[in-house]
């Protein structure tokens, strides 16, 4: 089986991991509900991801709710010395599939409560703000992230879906570790994020990296280059996104062995400059 190749990162100058990632969110029923139909297999997928050489695998308590962080101990626990798992907190759930910001210091102190005991550890390596509350004083959510890190129970702390302005604001409050915000071939929104990021060696996150197949007008650039190097679109996407800059962090997830193959084969494919320039037009 082809291995991680993917160079490496040190999210929060400590945490050494190599850039391709795995998202957990897919492990779970539909809509990121409830159980996966087979909790075998997805334990299996977790499994192979870690035998390919994938040492950074993300998560949040939402994603099932639960579901996901309780199947990453499951399969996973005791945990191989090298590998990062990260976790967020700040989004509730419903059975309507609804997201629900919840970014009240008290929220976050309990989730992250929670988040330990699925996970099965004392110290969660990286934790997330999922999502700004608009109801709940940005501050106060990240302050509340700060103190738990200082408590020892959060080794770093990162943002989910936030802008350039609440970059600066939470970090005047505490060091943050990582951005995660959706970036991917076909939506570059958050090229300023990017920078930023690029700017205090912040390891940038793409969520949805793989675009789920919507690229618009990049797919005619983007199916000549998977043609001419025998390579999937897919794979196309992951190579450009590790290329594009140093701090991306991709994690894409997936509930199937050869589909995880497919994207750990991606950092096999070294896109040339010129190859690079097609796809940014």
């Amino acid at each position: 089986m082809l291995q991680n190749e993917s160079d490496t990162f040190d999210i929060g100058g400590e945490l050494t991991v190599h850039r391709l990632g795995f998202g957990a969110m897919r492990l779970t029923g539909e809509d990121i509900i409830g159980r996966p139909d087979d909790e075998a297999d997805a334990e299996h997928v977790l499994q192979t991801a870690v035998n390919l050489g994938i040492d950074f695998v993300d998560t949040a308590d939402s994603y099932g709710p639960g579901v996901s962080e309780r199947l990453i101990r499951e399969a996973l626990a005791p945990y191989p010395e090298d590998l990062v798992v990260a976790t967020k907190g700040g989004l509730l759930r419903n059975r309507d599939g609804d997201w629900l910001p919840r970014g009240d210091p008290d929220h976050l102190r309990n989730a992250h409560l929670c988040s330990l005991d699925r996970l099965g550890v004392e110290t969660i390596d990286l934790y997330q703000y999922h999502r700004p509350d608009p109801d709940v004083d940005f501050e106060e959510s990240v302050t509340a992230l700060a103190e738990l890190k200082d408590e020892g129970v959060i080794e770093h702390v990162g943002l989910s879906n936030v802008s350039v302005e609440q970059l600066e604001t939470a970090r005047d409050i505490v060091d943050i570790a990582t951005v995660q915000n959706r970036f991917n071939l076909g939506h570059r929104d958050d090229d300023d994020v990017l920078a930023a990021c690029e700017d205090y060696d912040i390891g940038f996150i793409p969520w949805s990296p793989l675009a789920a197949g919507d690229v618009d007008e990049k797919s005619d650039a983007l199916a000549d280059v998977a043609s001419e190097r025998d390579a999937t679109e897919y794979q196309v996407m992951l190579a450009w996104l590790l290329e594009h800059s140093p701090v991306t962090l991709p994690i894409p997830g997936t509930a199937d062995v050869e589909h995880l193959k497919q994207n750990v084969g991606a950092t096999h494919l070294d896109l040339t400059d010129e190859e690079m320039s097609r796809l940014d037009e």
